[in-house]
Formats: C-alpha cells, structure tokens, sequence
C-alpha cells in the first residue's frame, strides 16, 4: 500500500508504532532495541522501522515536528495500515519548578494554542486525551520498574519561538507540566479515528531555570523513556 506520506506494504507496521519526532531518533530506536528492525518506509526521510522486542512486533516511525506533521503520519497509519495505538516518545520543555533534565512526564491531557481540535470539533473546545489503557500501561510498568514519573496535563505549541512570554506563568499557575508540539495533534487525530495514543516525553530542558540538554544528549540519552515505552507496547499487545 502507498499513501502520500509512507510507502509500505499492507501488513508493514505492528499494531503500536512508537513515534518520535527525528527521523534519527527512530533509527536510534529500531538499531538498539528492537531485534531484526527492517526500514519499512523513509518517504521525505521519515524513517520508519518493524522489528521485535522481547518477542513482540512493534514499529517505531519518525513524525516530524508539530502538529500538521505528525497528524498526516498517525491518520494514515491509523486509517490505512492497521496501526491501533500510537505513542509518542519525544521531548519536552519542562514548566514547574519541581521538575528536572531527564524526568519523564506522561500527557494525560493537552492544552493548545492549535486550532486543529477545534475545527474537528466545528468550531467547540475538544479535550485532548490519552487512551486510558495506554496511561495504565505505562504507569504500571514504571511502577514495577520503580521508575517516578510526572503523569498530568501538558501544552502543545504551534510555535517554537513565540512572542509570548508571559503566558508560562498562567500555564504554572493552572498546573501544566511541560511544553511540547505533537500531543493534542495525536490525541485529536485519535479520537476521530477510534483509535488509543498516548504522548510521553523526558524533560530536555527547563523553560524557567534554562537548564537544557545538547543536542547530542537529547538524540543519545532518553534511553529510560525508550525502554519503559517497548515494555508498555508489550504489555499493550498480551
């Protein structure tokens, strides 16, 4: 089957499909952890891999930065391939002061200045979720893996370098963990396809203190989130 986006045959991907947004972090992924990974697609560069882990299949592809992006890859992976449940395995800008570089923060729900929701839901405020399943999953195999994670509501922004400087504040004092660019997108696209997805990300910079990971840190060292990830898509698949 080929659509605009991926070229890959009917039966390429697994039902979960991990999907960070750097076509290189993908590969990173399918090279390190999966067994036997074989490139099923790279239409435009984005990569994406099926291989095993621990016996089970599972694929990991690229979804590129923001909300358009990653809402053209999971529609057509959930409409056109099969794929049931995808999550997003990124990176994010911490808010609160309590959190720090490297911890890992679950998108229970996702505000946003994206009016993609909105036009999806003529014109309404739609709650951007997670699956219920998949935030279980995860939290029970952090939990047994005694990894801490921050499990709450986070903000996708359409714009990496917005004018607005002020609104932090806001989002601190309304209990918003993190700023990221992918999550309501996904939940959004989800929803309308009847399909589960779930946004987890590790802290790779602090947008109050200015702590900040390098870039080779960030491609290199969010091994943690990687493996609880595969567990939660094993578990997923039992």
């Amino acid at each position: 089957m080929s659509t605009p986006h991926i070229e890959a045959p009917d039966d390429a991907f697994a039902s979960t499909v991990l999907m960070p947004g750097d076509p290189l972090r993908a590969r990173h992924i399918a090279e390190n952890y999966l067994d036997n990974p074989v490139l099923v697609t790279a239409v435009r560069g984005i990569e994406g891999y099926t291989g095993t882990y621990e016996g089970t299949k599972v694929s990991v592809m690229a979804s590129g930065m923001g909300v358009p992006s990653i809402s053209i890859y999971a529609t057509e992976l959930y409409r056109h391939y099969a794929v049931e449940r995808i999550m997003r395995v990124g990176t994010c800008g911490a808010i609160l002061p309590s959190l720090k570089l490297y911890d890992i923060i679950v998108g229970l729900g996702a505000c946003t200045d994206s009016s993609t929701n909105r036009t999806r839901f003529q014109g309404l405020d739609y709650a951007a979720t997670a699956s219920y399943e998949m935030v279980k999953a995860f939290d029970d195999v952090a939990f047994a893996a005694g990894a801490p994670i921050n499990v709450g509501n986070i903000f996708t922004s359409d714009l990496f370098y917005s004018p607005n400087t002020t609104i932090l504040k806001t989002w601190t004092d309304m209990g918003v963990l993190a700023v990221e660019m992918e999550a309501a997108g996904l939940y959004g696209v989800a929803a309308e396809e009847g399909k589960q997805a779930l946004a987890v990300m590790t802290v790779s910079d602090h947008l109050l203190g200015g702590e900040e990971l390098s870039s080779d840190q960030r491609q290199k060292s969010l091994d943690t989130m990687f493996r609880l990830s595969l567990e939660t898509a094993k578990a997923l698949s039992e």
